[in-house]
């Protein structure tokens, strides 16, 4: 078998324009003479990637990004409008569970049929059957007509039926969110078997923990284009990281005030960090400068404070508080310079605010907020990391 599983390359899905009848006729035409159409709505624009054999993959990105229809195009669903598409080795996809079903047949008539449709013969569905109704759980039912049966119970039958054949790459969706918790439990145990005995997973999911646990690689969709693609941790993490501060109110920075009568935060800057993005891995160190300006000579308190990317306040101290002295850079001018030598943070997006105060520190004048990401390779949850140790009762 080749050492890769599926390939995409420069795969592009558009969809033409058919709101209004004329412009379906159009579409149609162009279709039959021209074999394509021109206009229409990109979904999918130049998606490359590769899944090898062993090397789980999660498909990640916000409603609309295009997840759905890369599926689609992956499982055979869709044609893509242009990129090619190569597959080697068996494939099963946990999709829509139970679609295919027949609502007057029972469930074992729909077992036997969706088995040979995923290229089991009659032997080895004979052999399977037990483990298959034992995986299902719905008793007698099995025998009674599927029109009969909650939505719980055809996708129980449905997962079964796929996890009896163990393909070489398993394709799934947000499947493992329907059903009730012990089943969603019994899916996730036997996927990660699955993986453990060799298999494949490409998955698309909202949940960046099961994408962290299940996958080793991950693909950033946005807007129908790749994002980010790469290693797990670092695409999931970005993607957190941007989806905070989407969600967040965005105060970056400000232009200080001209009030000469105030003191002014003048300038904030993570060191090290000024090209792009701040980013600062677990662990690393973290440097905050901070300079103010004084409306009369004396030295303002400094107040440098974290906050997730969401707002939610992490952690904050005061020059006045350490009784450290700004340094003096100035007349007017006064610098603070922050280091955190090994910064506990959880990956995630965060901002770091310079507040200036008066000399007193009653009254705050002025603020400058940075935005940065925190990278790391774990699966905590949370702000920030606590040393701890898991013990035994002796």
């Amino acid at each position: 078998m080749s050492s890769v599983l599926l390939r995409l390359e420069g795969i592009g899905k558009t969809y033409p324009p058919t709101v209004h009848p004329g412009e379906r006729f159009r579409a149609f035409w162009q279709l039959l003479t021209r074999g394509q159409s021109t206009g229409g709505t990109n979904v999918l624009e130049d998606i490359s990637l590769e899944v090898r054999p062993g090397q789980s993959m999660g498909i990640i990105g916000a409603n609309g990004a295009g997840k759905s229809t890369l599926l689609k195009i992956i499982t055979g669903v869709l044609a893509p409008t242009c990129g090619t598409i190569e597959r080697q080795g068996s494939s099963a996809a946990l999709l829509e569970l139970g679609a295919g079903f027949d609502e007057e047949y029972t469930g074992m008539e729909n077992l036997h049929m969706n088995a040979a449709f995923l290229g089991l013969s009659r032997e080895q569905i004979a052999e399977n059957l037990d483990d298959i109704l034992a995986f299902a759980d719905i008793g007698d039912s099995i025998h009674e007509p599927v029109k009969h049966y909650s939505s719980g119970m055809v996708v129980r039958l449905g997962f079964a039926v796929v996890a009896s054949v163990r393909p070489d790459l398993l394709i799934t969706d947000e499947v493992l969110a329907v059903g009730d918790e012990s089943f969603q439990k019994k899916c996730i145990r036997w996927i990660e078997d699955y993986i453990n005995r060799g298999g494949t997973l490409l998955m698309v999911s909202h949940n960046m923990y099961q994408v962290q646990k299940l996958c080793q690689q991950a693909m950033w969709l946005d807007d129908g284009k790749a994002r980010a693609h790469g290693d797990v941790f670092d695409v999931t993490q970005a993607y957190l990281a941007w989806h905070e501060r989407r969600d967040a109110e965005e105060v970056l920075s400000h232009t200080p005030h001209d009030n000469p009568d105030l003191y002014a935060a003048r300038r904030l800057q993570v060191q090290g960090m000024e090209q792009g993005e701040p980013q600062v891995a677990m662990g690393e160190e973290l440097t905050i400068e901070v300079e103010a300006s004084s409306p009369d000579g004396r030295e303002p308190v400094v107040v440098i404070g974290i906050v997730r990317a969401d707002g939610t306040p992490v952690y904050g101290v005061g020059n006045d508080f350490d009784e450290v002295p700004l340094e003096r850079i100035g007349e007017r001018r006064f610098k603070a310079l922050f280091v955190l030598p090994d910064v506990s943070l959880l990956p995630g997006g965060y901002a770091v605010r310079g507040h200036v105060l008066d000399p007193e520190g009653l009254r705050l004048h002025d603020t400058r907020e940075m935005g940065f990401t925190v990278t790391g390779k774990t699966r905590e949850v949370g702000l920030v990391r606590l040393n701890h140790a898991w013990r035994h009762h002796e």
